[in-house]
């Protein structure tokens, strides 16, 4: 999906599913970050395939190790957001580092259902996940949009939980 917010769908409701194990921040910039290459061969009409390098998993892999450094350095800047959504979270390295991978190859994965040039596992150069259907894209679309609803359901219990246990400790 090139540049399109689609990807939050997912990123939100497997973030709020596993708060525990996936840094929310980070897992959200990740699910989207590796579409800067499809943006900037449009926005400049580069001769280079919209998806590209890193469309792959060794591209995404060198996208999410540096951006792991950089939100660790930076994370503690969302704990004011976070904590104004309820959604608090201890945060580690490691915690940081798997939600950025998670994160690209869930990206990778879904955006490999829908284009035959993504080259998932560069060098070679083949798409195992691409399905030829009447609406290229249009299950994936559908499972982005029904993710994010899915995310506010999921939002929302959390809200209420959050509500009755601080009414509980009042």
């Amino acid at each position: 999906m090139p540049f399109t917010p689609f990807h939050f769908g997912p990123g939100l409701l497997i973030s709020l599913i596993f708060l525990s194990f996936i840094d929310i921040p980070t897992f959200l910039i990740a699910s989207v970050i590796i579409d800067v290459e499809p943006f900037l061969v449009l926005v400049f009409d580069l001769n280079y395939p919209l998806h590209g390098f890193l469309h792959s998993f060794l591209g995404g892999a060198l996208v999410a190790i540096p951006l792991s450094v950089i939100m660790s350095k930076i994370r503690g800047h969302f704990s004011s957001l976070l904590s104004f959504l309820k959604v608090e979270q201890k945060f580690s390295f490691i915690k940081i580092l798997l939600s950025s991978f998670i994160g690209i190859y869930i990206h990778i994965l879904l955006d490999s259902l829908m284009y035959i040039d993504i080259q998932p596992f560069f060098p070679l150069e083949i798409n195992p996940f691409y399905r030829s259907t009447i609406w290229p894209g249009l299950i994936e679309l559908l499972i982005c949009i029904w993710c994010f609803i899915g995310a506010i359901l999921v939002y929302i219990i959390r809200l209420l939980q959050y509500k009755i246990k601080k009414k509980h400790f009042e």
